[in-house]
C-alpha cells in the first residue's frame, strides 16, 4: 500500500496554478508564513512567475536575495505545500533561513507530504553544488524538527541560536552524498 505522499510531485508554478495558489498564500498567512515568496503586491501571475525564473538564474536579484528555487509541492493535481531551495547562503541565511524552506498547507500535514518535500528539496539542492544542506527550524516546532533529524540532521552544537520574529531558533545540517 502506498502513502499519499509518495504521490506528491515538486514542480514550478504555471498560469494555472494562480487561483489555488493564492489561496494557499492567504491559508498560510494566518501562520505568519509567507507561501508565495518573491511576490510583490500588484504584479500579475505571469509577472510573478517571470520574477520566479529570474530568481533561479541568480539574474537582476534584490540586495541581500540569492538564487533559489521556488517550487510547488502537488498531489492529484491539489497544491499541498511549497518549498524553497536557496542555491547558496549569505550572512542572513546563515543565521537564519538555511538552504530549504518549505511548509506544508494546514489541511494537507500529518500525511508525510513534509517528509517527502524536503527529500525532493535535498536532491534538487544536491544538484545546485551543496554539500551540506543547512535547515532552521523553530525550537517549538516539533514536527518540523522530527521531519529534519528523520532526513538526517543534526543540530549544530556550536550555534548561540537566534530568534526569528521573536521565536528561538536552531541551526540542523544535512550532509548530502
Amino acid at each position: 500500500m502506498t502513502s499519499p505522499a509518495e504521490h506528491l510531485v515538486l514542480r514550478p508554478f504555471t498560469l494555472e496554478d494562480e487561483q489555488a495558489a493564492r489561496a494557499a498564500h492567504r491559508a498560510m498567512a494566518s501562520e505568519d508564513f509567507s507561501f508565495l515568496l518573491e511576490q510583490t503586491e500588484g504584479d500579475s501571475w505571469s509577472q510573478y512567475l517571470d520574477t520566479l525564473g529570474r530568481v533561479r538564474r541568480g539574474v537582476g536579484l534584490a540586495p541581500g536575495r540569492v538564487p533559489a528555487t521556488f517550487l510547488v509541492a502537488e498531489v492529484g493535481g491539489c497544491i499541498v505545500g511549497r518549498t524553497s531551495i536557496r542555491h547558496e547562503l549569505n550572512d542572513w541565511l546563515l543565521a537564519r533561513g538555511g538552504h530549504i524552506g518549505y511548509g506544508v498547507l494546514p489541511g494537507a500535514r500529518r500525511r508525510g507530504y513534509a517528509t517527502e518535500i524536503l527529500r525532493q528539496s535535498l536532491v534538487i539542492a544536491r544538484s545546485y553544488g551543496v554539500r551540506e544542506a543547512l535547515l532552521t527550524v523553530d525550537d517549538d516546532n516539533v514536527g518540523s524538527i522530527a521531519v529534519v533529524e528523520a532526513a538526517g540532521g543534526r543540530r549544530d552544537p556550536a550555534w548561540p541560536g537566534d530568534e526569528l520574529d521573536g521565536r528561538p531558533i536552531g541551526r540542523y545540517w544535512i550532509p548530502l552524498p
